[in-house]
């Protein structure tokens, strides 16, 4: 099956996989992808991590190149290589110049479906991973959003941490790795994007040479849909500052008042000119480092806000926090900081489609979260499409669910009482 749209292309494969691309004219670069719909959301307690730890070890020998012939043949074709795992996906993604890409799809299907994971990579890429797990621990302002991860998707496995805990990652073995592969990367799970110069019908036919082996069976879990905690949890530990996470259940993927949910985040804390930065940091210098955020999953969703704050302003902070989103609720915003969001988005948007692997990534998610493409020319009429009432709609819609709040850092009793106060009357 294909579709067609602008200059996207769409093509399933006899076992499952779907082959996206998008030519783009005027350009020498190809940037390709390998993305598969299982993440750190997907893992069993007893294997947390495992799929952060095979997107290390894919890169770590086959049966036809080791480790450091996998590094020389990338660094040859003068392109860039790398990996990701977030809570939903893992995505194995190269970038290079148009003449190389017969080059770069045979070396990425080799490590996608040949990694031998050898005994000795694994014990030295675990030593690699804890430490990576040590990092996060000494760096409070990445600790604080595991942390408030874990309160918040309580009794879910979306609170788990992608790196896993030290406990599992010594547990894994070759066996374990491939046995999760076989498992999790069937082919109506694996999504390969590409954009640049390159054409589809050629590129489909080196995809499906290169995967046919690919098993179209798939039996994966059922994915829980979380029920956001509300409430206060405090981490005591000997800082300089409290970092601070307030959170709001949010919206999922696909729902269709995504682009309302991105312009508040922008309104918010999303900018410098939002209200957040300029309240907090820039009015009464209270923050060095304060922001609002949205993560977005297949069924749910969230709005977070943080600060590192000094421990005598905690209360204050996290009070300002409150109420810039509660104003918003209330009062909305007019047209001129609305159409100022709405800018910043559209700048944005058109700065990353310049490259091909900012186009490969959106074609790549658009197909996962909603299973078709979106053109450049949909998403600025929706977002066109946002009025004030829009915006004030979407906040209240996040204030009226209830709020969580974690704090990390010299946190008094006294402290802890006054936010855990203040959370309770918001959720009252």
């Amino acid at each position: 099956m294909q579709i067609v749209t602008e200059r996207c292309s769409k093509t399933v494969l006899p076992n499952g996989i779907r082959v996206l691309t998008e030519h783009m004219p005027g350009i020498r670069s190809v940037s390709v992808g390998i993305w598969v719909t299982t993440g750190s959301r997907d893992e069993s307690l007893s294997c947390a991590g495992i799929s952060h730890f095979i997107e290390h070890m894919i890169f770590k020998g086959t049966a036809r190149r080791s480790a450091l012939d996998i590094a020389k043949a990338f660094d040859q074709m003068g392109g860039l290589s790398n990996a990701f795992t977030s809570k939903e996906t893992t995505c194995f993604h190269a970038k290079v110049l148009d003449t190389h890409l017969d080059d770069v799809l045979e070396l990425l299907a080799d490590i996608f479906l040949h990694s031998i994971f050898e005994p000795v990579e694994i014990e030295r890429e675990r030593q690699v991973i804890l430490q990576e797990i040590n990092m996060v621990e000494d760096s409070p302002d990445d600790l604080v959003h595991e942390l408030f991860s874990e309160f918040f998707w309580h009794g879910n496995r979306l609170g788990g941490s992608i790196l896993g805990a030290p406990e599992t990652v010594r547990s894994f073995d070759s066996l374990m790795l491939r046995q999760h592969m076989t498992r999790f990367y069937a082919g109506p799970e694996i999504v390969i994007s590409a954009s640049g110069n390159l054409e589809h019908q050629p590129f489909v036919r080196k995809i499906e040479r290169l995967f046919t082996r690919i098993s179209p069976a798939t039996d994966l879990p059922q994915r829980a849909t979380p029920n956001p905690a509300r409430g206060c949890k405090s981490f005591p530990r000997d800082l300089e500052q409290i970092h601070t996470i307030m959170g709001f259940p949010g919206i999922s993927a696909s729902d269709p008042r995504r682009y309302a949910a991105l312009l508040l985040n922008v309104i918010l804390g999303g900018s410098m000119s939002s209200r957040l930065f300029q309240e907090v940091r820039e009015k009464r210098g209270l923050a060095y480092s304060i922001y609002s955020f949205l993560t977005s999953y297949e069924d749910t969703g969230m709005l977070g806000i943080y600060a590192g704050v000094s421990p005598d302003q905690v209360c204050k902070v996290t009070g300002l926090m409150y109420s810039e989103l509660l104003k918003i609720a209330h009062k909305s915003v007019d047209a001129r900081e609305l159409d100022a969001a709405r800018s910043h988005v559209k700048g944005s948007l058109f700065l990353s489609a310049e490259n091909s692997d900012s186009r490969m990534t959106r074609l790549a998610r658009n197909e996962i979260s909603l299973g078709k493409f979106l053109t450049f020319d949909h998403v600025i009429e929706a977002l066109d499409s946002v009025t004030p009432d829009h915006i004030k709609d979407i906040a209240a819609g996040f204030v009226e669910k209830g709020a969580a709040l974690v704090c990390l850092g010299p946190v008094t009793d006294s402290q802890a009482d006054k936010c855990e106060n203040m959370v309770s009357a918001v959720n009252k």
